[in-house]
């Protein structure tokens, strides 16, 4: 029986020292590589109200300690694999950008592990000293709240992926003080106030209504990405509101084709049509077949068997270091990344990509589970729910 977070009411309770089963989970199965991988949740299940982080870690490699390591290549792909597979100037755009990173609790570790894996991986310094990172309370001051594990590698993943892709972007990281919507859609308009040009969400509970919680999240010319989720076909929200990019997830490797990569729906990426909120108007263009706002929108790499590299000294679940991450918390920055890359979201919406489709690849290949209209959950040419219209080739689409 397959464990997700689409239990009834969601009433799990929500402990910090509780980690989801991953037992015949989809994060571990239908490895394209033919080998799958152990892994965790990062987060528990969240409680009726409130989320839960995206990321999932593997279990099963022995994580590179003490930093940097000379001579040592972490597992997982870092910036140069991912920059490749998306065809992306991140060496030349991105400068006057900031990107947001919204999450719950504090990471008090959160800035010396970013220059852990800059430093890696060649990047440049990115701190507080330079004026490129910044790390706030929900309220925009600096009473950060209680310290959570999983949380904390949550925020090692999104400020690692947001580096990957624009490592010219600045980074301003704001914490909810718990990981209920109210908090985090507090932390949501901070970021917007304080002047984010795109604002990344890797996190998810049950579908919900914008009348209830989409003020938080409704910021026009900002780029707002929210991850879909990893329990495969079902919606989560804030994916599900019409003001964000809802973002998927793909398994990634390489190829020999021109590319130089391959892609197919990660069958744990979140999928399908909300039951609250309005379709975007993009989507009448693309036989959703959802009477509603139907997710996604776009994707990226988020199976862990083809995962990304994130250093995390954290020490929680027994696991710290160089990890290896998958889940679509890893599609939200990076899709993040490429906005700020853009440099548009001033002057475009979350409809941008559906009349630019031609500057996305298409992922045509693989399936989230069994649905009612076969293209909420299994892919095809064009629009399909767990890759939306594709995953980036160059920045035209965003």
């Amino acid at each position: 029986m397959r464990v997700t977070r689409r239990m009834a009411g969601l009433a799990v309770a929500a402990t910090a020292a509780t980690s989801w089963l991953t037992v015949a989970n989809p994060a571990q199965a239908q490895s394209p590589t033919g080998v799958t991988h152990a892994t965790l949740h990062s987060c528990p299940a969240p409680v009726a109200g409130s989320a839960s982080c995206h990321a999932v870690v593997r279990t099963d490699t022995t994580p590179l300690r003490g930093g940097v390591t000379p001579h040592a290549t972490p597992s997982g792909y870092g910036p140069a694999d991912l920059q490749s597979a998306y065809q992306l100037p991140s060496a030349t755009a991105g400068a006057g950008q900031t990107i947001a990173i919204v999450d719950a609790f504090d990471d008090p570790t959160a800035e010396s592990d970013l220059a852990v894996y800059r430093s890696q991986y060649g990047l440049s310094p990115c701190t507080t000293a330079n004026g490129c990172f910044r790390k706030v309370d929900q309220n925009g001051g600096t009473t950060y709240p209680r310290k959570d594990g999983g949380w904390a590698q949550e925020i090692s993943l999104d400020l690692d992926m947001a580096s990957a892709i624009c490592p010219n972007c600045k980074i301003l990281l704001v914490e909810a003080k718990t990981n209920s919507f109210a908090n985090l859609g507090a932390a949501e308009n901070t970021a917007a106030r304080l002047g984010a040009n795109v604002i990344s969400n890797s996190y998810g509970g049950s579908d919900a209504s914008d009348a209830t919680y989409g003020s938080y999240f409704n910021h026009p010319g900002v780029a707002i990405t929210v991850s879909s989720g990893d329990a495969g076909y079902g919606v989560e929200y804030p994916a599900s509101s019409h003001y964000v990019t809802a973002v998927g997830g793909t398994s990634l490797t390489r190829s020999t084709s021109t590319r130089g990569w391959t892609e197919k729906v990660w069958n744990g990426a979140g999928s399908g049509c909300s039951a609250y909120n309005t379709a975007l108007t993009g989507q009448a263009t693309v036989g959703t077949g959802c009477a509603k706002r139907a997710v996604a929108d776009v994707s990226a790499v988020a199976d862990p068997n083809t995962g990304v590299a994130v250093y995390d000294s954290t020490a929680y679940q027994g696991l710290s270091g160089w990890l290896v991450f998958g889940g679509t918390s890893v599609a939200a920055p990076v899709i993040a990344g490429v906005y700020g890359l853009a440099g548009n979201a001033a002057s475009i919406d979350n409809n941008y990509p559906y009349s630019h489709a031609g500057s996305l690849f298409d992922v045509t290949a693989g399936s989230n589970g069994t649905c009612p209209t076969s293209q909420w959950c299994t892919a095809r040419t064009g629009w399909d729910g767990p890759s939306g219209l594709g995953t980036p080739n160059g920045v035209g689409a965003f």
